[in-house]
């Protein structure tokens, strides 16, 4: 405290934390903007994430759309996750484990979902 003015200084007043929640949504949300062309019939990216400090290990999973080149999509996804969490909650993100849940085959439809033979 100041004798002057009486008031806290900035630095000794506490801490901001952000919740594995909220950075979880943010990974999601990055990881569906990073997405070429998400499937119709797809379930939107999930993410969960483990907080320490200010760097959060994020492991997210999606739904593509294929034939794609899925190493590029994930890569995007990974770059774009790094750069919303950084810039959003002020983390670092060392590790995005990226986890394709399910391939949708190209202008699959109700009607078309059996197997390809």
């Amino acid at each position: 405290m100041t004798a002057v003015t009486g008031r806290v200084a900035a630095a000794e007043r506490g801490q901001t934390r952000i919740a594995d929640r909220v950075v979880a949504k943010i990974a999601a949300q990055a990881a569906k903007e990073a997405v070429d062309e998400p499937p119709e019939e797809g379930s939107s990216p999930r993410a969960t994430v483990t907080v320490h400090r200010d760097s959060a290990r994020v492991r997210v999973s999606l739904e593509l759309g294929y034939p794609s080149d899925l190493g590029r999509q994930c890569g995007a996804v990974r770059r774009r996750v790094i750069e919303r969490v950084k810039t959003l909650a002020g983390m670092e993100v060392p590790e995005v484990a990226v986890q394709i849940e399910r391939l949708h085959p190209a202008g699959s439809s109700a009607a078309a979902q059996g197997r390809i033979r």
